[in-house]
């Protein structure tokens, strides 16, 4: 055999040297670099789901990690046993798997079925397989590949996307996915409905451009939940809504969660699932009755302390201090004038002929104050009548 020559970048082969066969590979092999086996055992043990593959014969080619992983049984182990008779699979359960397994290179697209497949020391696993044909150069079966992972890591795995697609569809409450940068990626239709926009019209914005009060606040939690992670207890915060009517002012109970990546060596926060409902209400409610109560104990405070004074007018006077916190901000007290413009306590009945009696008129006796501090009334006589 005569030996290469190496001109540039052209390889000069001798009669008797062979020429490289790059078909196994698809492509030409860098120099190097990892030939076609070792890059595909690479892919093959880095993936996150377990791989067998099966020749046409049903031979077991191919196992990755995973597969040992989940089985016990080793790569050395496995390639090259006819199908899983008598070592993955119960005596009682080959023929079927076999069966159902070689079915994928006759049907068109993938094949998902669920098999118990027992473990190197004799356990069982249920399993979630996927299987497809691998077809050859002239478009014929030449084996399949079957992917495999255990069901309940899969029914965790569907959980988790059937969570996130009905909190995104059919949630009761707004969800909104808040990016790294505190704007919206993902709005839920009840979020956009409260916003009063539609589902893509807020992505993308600042939050200011939706809000025009609480802004300050929202934003604070979301970088706080960012930096630290998701509070103990849902937040109230009074939240004003841009609309095309107007602003409309709204109170909202809050709840957030931190997202990071699964699949980062540490975690990569990725954003905030805002989550919050409209207890507006309730909010109202609450305040309402609460004022009532307070209105009710000072009212009751002010009877009580009216019943002590002799004088009819400190009786007002002291009765109308303390109502006044829980009713108004301002009050006045009047008294009937006589013709001195003096107060009267002379009642002003009907007179017994028709003969018109003097104009009425009332004097101002009682006032808060206009301006600074001091006490809530303010008492004087005056003959001047009030307008």
């Amino acid at each position: 055999m005569s030996a290469s020559r190496r001109s540039g970048t052209t390889d000069e082969l001798g009669p008797d040297e062979p020429e490289p066969d790059r078909s196994r590979t698809g492509c030409a092999d860098a120099p190097g670099g990892p030939d076609g086996s070792d890059l595909l055992a690479a892919l093959l043990d880095g993936m996150d789901a377990a791989l067998c593959a099966f020749d046409a014969h049903g031979v077991v080619t191919h196992w990755n990690r995973e597969a040992e992983r989940i089985l016990g049984w080793s790569a050395a182990e496995a390639v090259g046993r006819h199908g899983f008779a008598g070592w993955a699979v119960r005596s009682a359960d080959a023929e079927d798997v076999e069966r159902r397994l070689l079915a994928a290179m006759r049907a068109p697209g993938r094949q998902v079925h669920e098999f118990a497949l027992l473990t190197k020391d004799g356990g069982r696993v249920l399993v979630r397989t996927q299987s497809a044909a691998v077809r050859g150069p002239d478009g014929a079966p030449a084996g399949l590949y079957c992917a495999f992972s255990e069901v309940h890591a899969q029914i965790d795995l569907e959980r988790s996307i059937a969570l996130g697609e009905a909190l995104l569809q059919d949630a009761s409450w707004g969800v909104v996915l808040v990016d790294a940068d505190l704007r919206p990626a993902l709005v839920n239709a009840h979020a956009a409905d409260a916003l009063g926009t539609g589902r893509t019209a807020p992505l993308g914005r600042p939050l200011g451009e939706l809000l025009s009060q609480g802004v300050e606040e929202l934003e604070s939690a979301l970088t706080h939940v960012l930096a630290e992670g998701a509070p103990p207890v849902p937040a109230e915060i009074w939240i004003g809504v841009r609309t095309p009517e107007g602003e409309r002012r709204r109170c909202w109970r809050n709840g957030f969660v931190r997202l990071a990546s699964p699949l980062a060596e540490e975690p990569v926060p990725l954003g905030v699932a805002w989550l919050f409902v409209d207890v507006t209400e309730a909010k109202q409610g609450e305040q309402e009755t609460s004022l009532l109560r307070f209105r009710t104990n000072q009212l009751h405070r002010a009877a009580r302390a009216a019943a002590e004074c002799e004088d009819p007018l400190e009786a007002a006077t002291v009765h109308l201090d303390f109502a006044l916190a829980g009713f108004a901000d301002h009050a006045v007290i009047d008294r009937l004038a006589d013709d001195s413009g003096a107060p009267s306590d002379a009642p002003t009945g009907d007179t017994s002929d028709d003969t018109p009696g003097p104009p009425v008129r009332l004097v101002r006796v009682c006032a808060t104050p206009a301006a600074g501090p001091g006490p809530s009334l303010r008492t004087g006589r005056t003959a001047l009548p009030v307008r």
